[in-house]
């Protein structure tokens, strides 16, 4: 963001459940992908932004579908960095997958943020897995580990973001199936650079990005794992700066001097 920010008007929204927000209540709207762009949307209009261009990465980047199929008209464009997408399908599945995506079922544990936040090692021994596995290079986030341990530590964040794997389950189970129903591709300009280290979105599942973006590009982060933003910030900005700042400035809808 500090690389984009004299060019462009950035905003970095938390998620429902996510951050700062208010905690869900048990009981309470299920947080769905749908929700998720529901929220943002509610949260464009009230700043009166206009039309956006989004940047977004795993579950970000679930929501920036959702958003684009249910808002077309106030995206310019999507920028995704290792995204799950419906492509994917029974291949999240694979026996030698499997050992990838076994967080994901115990997200769907009533027990598993209680058991995750025990205690600050607890939470920082889980989180640190995740980072140093998903990264090309473990210990890249070692000077910031105390500042995720802090994050989800704080306002029910752990029992927040684990409910977005409880609220996708059931498309996850159909997808990897086969029985996820065909959506139309996504027609806005959409553009991906993707890591070539993710031991959990493979490079190789880009193979299906034709049948859901109509109007997309794929560039591979060589020397990037599952955090592109974070393990390439200039390269990531530099194509970030290079596909938004391409657009004509008559499709933001705002001022003439003024990406959004």
């Amino acid at each position: 963001m500090q690389l984009l920010a004299s060019r462009f008007e950035v905003y970095a929204p938390d998620l429902r459940g996510f951050g700062k927000t208010t905690p869900n209540a048990p009981g309470e709207v299920i947080p769905t992908p749908k929700v998720h762009a529901d929220d943002l949307n509610s949260w464009v209009q009230e700043l009166g932004l206009g039309r956006i261009g989004i940047v977004a990465h795993d579950v970000g980047a679930g929501v920036a579908q959702a958003y684009a199929r249910a808002y077309p008209s106030m995206a310019v464009g999507l920028f995704f960095f290792n995204c799950p997408y419906p492509g994917i399908a029974h291949r999240w599945a694979e026996p030698d997958h499997l050992k990838e995506i076994w967080y994901q079922s115990f997200h769907q544990m009533d027990w598993a943020a209680e058991l995750v936040g025990a205690s600050r090692t607890t939470c920082r021994l889980y989180l640190r897995h995740f980072l140093d596995h998903w990264a090309a290079r473990p210990g890249l986030f070692d000077d910031v580990l105390e500042s995720w341990v802090d994050n989800f530590m704080a306002n029910d964040n752990l029992r927040g973001s684990f409910a977005w794997y409880r609220a996708i389950d059931e498309a996850r189970r159909l997808a990897m199936k086969g029985l996820l129903p065909k959506q139309e591709a996504i027609d806005l300009p959409s553009r991906f650079l993707w890591g070539r280290h993710d031991p959990l979105l493979k490079v190789d599942w880009t193979d299906r990005l034709g049948e859901y973006f109509s109007n997309f590009e794929l560039e591979i982060a060589e020397d990037a794992g599952h955090f592109v933003h974070f393990e390439c910030p200039n390269l990531a900005a530099d194509r970030i700066a290079a596909f938004f700042g391409g657009m004509p400035q008559s499709v933001w809808g705002g001022a003439a001097d003024q990406y959004r």
